[in-house]
């Protein structure tokens, strides 16, 4: 059970981690005369980060299932992934969809490869993890929610950025 306690706690205090960061270049990219698009959207990856850990954290430790090793070695290579994503975009790497008017969308690290690369591993971290314990019902489950969202936010995304990659927003957008 010890086991099951501290990998749960590792990924718990990771996603706290990265809300404070997300937080702190918020207000950073606000500084910079930045604004949020898509708002009415943040609460629902919120609620859906949080009820995915919830649940795992009570039916991991109500049922206590085997680990699965590969599974979980996946998702450290999922973690280191997305640690180098987090460096590479710096002060611009954020949970919210942020645009700064006049600004270049960063194209550093994993982005220079892959567009939306942070939401190919958040969409595979929360499908991964819980085939670590087993739990390939709440796998599918989840994974299929948050594929819907990131589906929506990316649209959002595209619409809100489509400025930015023809070259730069204009400062009254």
């Amino acid at each position: 059970m010890w086991l099951h306690i501290l990998i749960l706690t590792l990924v718990t205090l990771q996603r706290v981690i990265e809300f404070v960061i997300a937080h702190r270049n918020t207000r950073k990219i606000e500084a910079r005369g930045g604004f949020e698009v898509g708002s009415n959207r943040y609460g629902f990856v919120l609620a859906l980060q949080l009820l995915w850990l919830a649940g795992l954290w009570y039916l991991v430790l109500a049922y206590l299932p085997l680990i699965s090793q590969p599974w979980i070695y996946g998702y450290v290579v999922l973690e280191a992934t997305r640690g180098w994503i987090v460096a590479g975009l710096g002060s611009s790497w954020t949970t919210r969809l942020m645009v700064v008017p006049g600004e270049k969308l960063p194209d550093e690290g994993l982005h220079s490869w892959i567009r939306q690369a942070n939401y190919v591993v958040v969409a595979a971290e929360i499908f991964i993890l819980p085939l670590a314990f087993g739990l390939i019902w709440y796998a599918l489950a989840f994974g299929l929610l948050n594929l819907a969202l990131l589906v929506w936010r990316m649209r959002s995304e595209d619409e809100a950025l489509k400025p930015l990659r023809a070259g730069t927003v204009p400062p009254d957008a």
